[in-house]
């Protein structure tokens, strides 16, 4: 059974939803973005749905000045008190509970890795979040990392039909050349005060366990991949050959099945 309750965060009134199970390990999941607890297309709820009916009480919620929640939308970066405050809520909504695992997708991901210490016993992270600034800031990454565009011109070269097109002249060889050319530059490292950095160190210091979850399509964790790179040997990995970034459709049972694992683990 679904309930809505509310839960205080600094003074602020927060929304929440609690799908009942009788499990002692429950799944709480923080929203990305802008976003409100249900997510994207309802893909949220229908995931809460499901983990509830395999026994696992699952816990969402607003954080401040999103959906049905009071105060200040202060972002990814100042939500650390919002998923304290939901831990706290979720262990008094299902007592039972001896074992709460978090999932966040985008830069709810990052907002697990940046607030810690979290009372969390394990961490599912998809697509975790680099880029600098919010997601709505950007409107989402204006393009795509040099690894995934590389790709791009690899995959045109090996397609017949770009291969014609080059033999036909339709193809500016200069500008082609050029762009190959300036992909060869070595990625420089990341700043040390950047997002991507800070995610690259909150992840080697990181004491809870965690897996970490790529559709390999998607911008986002292509660029995570190419920032960064020593994370993907510290924390199991698992990649979905999909560009959903939300994981829509039938990618939805994918996650499902990784999550449940976590739980049952």
């Amino acid at each position: 059974m679904r309930h809505r309750l509310n839960f205080d965060c600094d003074g602020a009134a927060l929304a929440a939803s609690l799908d009942e199970a009788p499990g002692t390990t429950g799944l709480l999941i923080v929203s990305g973005g802008n976003e409100i607890r249900a997510g994207a297309h309802r893909g949220m709820a229908t995931l809460a749905q499901r983990v509830a009916a395999a026994g696992f009480p699952v816990f969402r919620f607003d954080r401040r000045g999103i959906g049905d929640s009071e105060g200040e939308n202060g972002g990814f970066a100042t939500s650390g008190r919002d998923i304290a405050a939901a831990i706290e809520a979720f262990r008094r909504a299902a007592p039972q509970i001896t074992r709460v695992v978090a999932f966040g997708n985008c830069d709810a991901a990052s907002a697990l890795l940046l607030h810690p210490p979290l009372a969390l016993d394990a961490l599912i992270l998809a697509n975790p979040w680099t880029y600098e600034g919010d997601v709505e800031e950007r409107g989402g990454p204006a393009l795509p990392p040099a690894a995934a565009i590389r790709a791009r011109y690899l995959s045109r070269l090996k397609d017949p039909k770009s291969l014609l097109r080059l033999f036909k002249g339709e193809i500016d060889l200069r500008k082609l050349f050029r762009g190959l050319a300036a992909l060869k530059a070595p990625v420089p490292p990341a700043a040390p005060d950047s997002l991507a950095a800070r995610i690259d160190g909150a992840i080697a210091g990181l004491a809870t366990p965690a897996t970490i979850l790529l559709a390999t399509g998607d911008r986002t964790a292509q660029a995570f991949v190419e920032n960064c790179p020593s994370a993907l040997n510290r924390i199991p990995v698992e990649r979905l050959v999909s560009p959903s970034h939300s994981f829509a459709g039938n990618d939805g049972e994918w996650l499902a099945e990784r999550i449940l694992a976590v739980l049952a683990a």
